[in-house]
């Protein structure tokens, strides 16, 4: 086989459907838009336009504060998730857990600004965990098991 003997399958290749060209095409007159007036013409954008009167979404007051420049994401990761992966081989318990042994072990793809720990799930393994914050529950229940949660924040956490 040769570059110039390669073609796609039959049925492959769907040409688009020519709209507005005569009744006996099934999509003609209307073209599918309908009937008369502003949405059945090109160039429509009036997603919260009310006719002139202020937008519902304008007359409603401004609440709140998005802090988009400085805020922080946090990769979220379970207890459960951290005792299945323990469970697997994945993790070993008497080493450090930190951002990069989570991300080996595959428990994190994307450790973003660092590891936030939550206490989902039910944890039996000693585990020493160095992450960049933790829920005052899941704090408890890895000490319960006989582990210690180490909190450092940003990219800190990352490094070491």
């Amino acid at each position: 086989m040769k570059l110039n003997e390669l073609s796609d399958k039959p049925g492959a290749r769907k040409s688009r459907v020519r709209v507005g060209r005569g009744l006996g095409s099934g999509v003609g007159k209307t073209a599918g838009r309908g009937q008369k007036g502003q949405k059945s013409r090109s160039g429509v954008a009036i997603k919260g336009f009310e006719g002139g009167q202020m937008p519902l979404h304008m007359r409603l007051p401004k609440r709140g504060f998005n802090n988009t420049k400085f805020a922080k994401t946090y990769a979220v990761v379970n207890i459960g998730r951290l005792q299945k992966a323990v469970d697997a081989g994945k993790l070993d318990a008497g080493a450090t857990v930190d951002t990069d042994a989570l991300v080996k072990s595959g428990v994190v793809t994307k450790p973003r600004d660092g590891i936030r720990l939550l206490a989902k799930g039910e944890i039996s393994a000693s585990l020493k965990l160095v992450v960049a914050g933790a829920s005052k529950a899941a704090v408890a229940a890895v000490e319960k098991a006989g582990g210690s949660v180490d909190i450092q924040v940003g990219k800190a956490a990352a490094a070491e």
